[in-house]
């Protein structure tokens, strides 16, 4: 993976002026802009005691973080009757982080640099979380869905994201500094407490563990009775991953419904009124559904809401439901959708990897990361 300076510097570069004219409120960050906050976090990181015991890898990954955090303030800084607000920041960074180390730095296509690039946007997007988390309702649900996501980033813990959060809180002038603080150690505690602080809790089952983190009322120690029938197969992933390859080579046998085959059967381009392709789409996995049937659904399914949707739909109808991302390395998606008979525009799917999320672990009952 690349080289926390090597980053920095193109950071620096790409970012320094932006976030040097990104304000904060002063109330929470006295020491004034993004940039100069910024900087605090990192050296503050790299003085922890808990940063030292960290491997080489792990040093790496929460550095990057750590420099990128607060990317995405410069995208959603507002100012609302003189108050400086900054909403839906980590996740906007998150996308902001990833498109920048998929596009920039080559991470991407390969697992380990893979994971390594999405434990770092994992940390951007939930870094406010450990602070603010006894104050949350549901935060035992939320800790667990966080916590889960080592199953597919192992490099991404709670332990790691609350280093983050507590750098992040050192490296900023407030009066309640020391609250938040002692508000990170407590969730740092339940973390412990719940048995999720270095990785996913182990569920007795797959069923159990996506009872739990959709929300159910179950114990995380009880083994749920499986009352699904049958798989559906969620592809994920930007033009060009080999979607089509992988449903070829691994689940042949599954009846597809694939948007892009709906759209040329009516002769519906990719940029109009998508209403009627959903539409037929639904139906026919209604029709599966109804039916017992097992299928794959074969989409781009970039985004967090479009996968909710369908999962829930999915479910309803008790079907087991395996979300499969894929990914290639950059200059090979972008051949690959050179020689597909309907290509896709470059700018479009460059705007496709800004708003994309990854799916995370506790969206469905099975999630695969895969590099093609």
């Amino acid at each position: 993976m690349c080289d926390f300076d090597y980053i920095t510097a193109y950071v620096l570069t790409e970012f320094e002026e932006q976030m040097k004219l990104t304000p904060q409120p002063m109330i929470w960050h006295g020491e004034g802009d993004v940039f100069t906050h910024t900087n605090m976090v990192v050296e503050a990181l790299h003085q922890l005691p808990e940063y030292a015991s960290l491997t080489q890898r792990q040093k790496h990954i929460v550095s990057i973080a750590a420099l990128l955090h607060d990317i995405g303030k410069v995208r959603t800084t507002v100012n609302v009757s003189g108050k400086v607000e900054a909403p839906h920041h980590a996740p906007t960074g998150s996308r902001m982080a990833r498109e920048l180390l998929w596009k920039h730095f080559g991470m991407c296509g390969k697992a380990e640099l893979m994971q390594a690039r999405e434990a770092i946007g994992l940390l951007i997007r939930y870094h406010s979380f450990p602070p603010h988390a006894i104050d949350i309702e549901d935060c035992k649900l939320r800790l667990h869905r966080i916590a889960s996501n080592s199953l597919l980033a192992p490099d991404f813990t709670v332990s790691l994201l609350c280093l983050l959060s507590k750098a992040d809180m050192l490296g900023r002038k407030c009066d309640d500094q020391q609250q938040m603080l002692e508000q990170i150690a407590l969730c740092e505690e339940l973390a412990r407490e719940e048995g999720c602080l270095d990785g996913c809790y182990p569920f007795p089952s797959d069923a159990t563990r996506r009872a739990l983190l959709s929300g159910q009322d179950v114990w995380k120690e009880q083994t749920l009775f499986d009352d699904t029938w049958g798989e559906v197969v969620l592809m994920s992933g930007l033009p060009g991953t080999g979607k089509d390859t992988w449903i070829a080579r691994n689940i042949p046998d599954l009846p597809m419904i694939s948007l892009d085959e709906i759209r040329r059967e009516l002769k519906i381009s990719p940029k109009a009124e998508q209403g009627t392709v959903a539409n037929i789409a639904r139906a026919q996995a209604k029709e599966y559904l109804r039916r017992h049937r097992p299928f794959v659904w074969n989409a781009t399914n970039i985004t967090t809401q479009l996968r909710e949707s369908l999962i829930s739909l999915f479910e309803t109808y008790h079907a087991r439901v395996r979300i499969v991302y894929l990914e290639t390395d950059w200059q090979t998606l972008l051949e690959r959708n050179r020689s597909r008979e309907a290509v896709v525009p470059q700018d479009a799917i460059e705007a496709m990897l800004g708003k994309m999320t990854v799916p995370e672990a506790h969206e469905a009952r099975q999630v695969e990361w895969i590099c093609l």
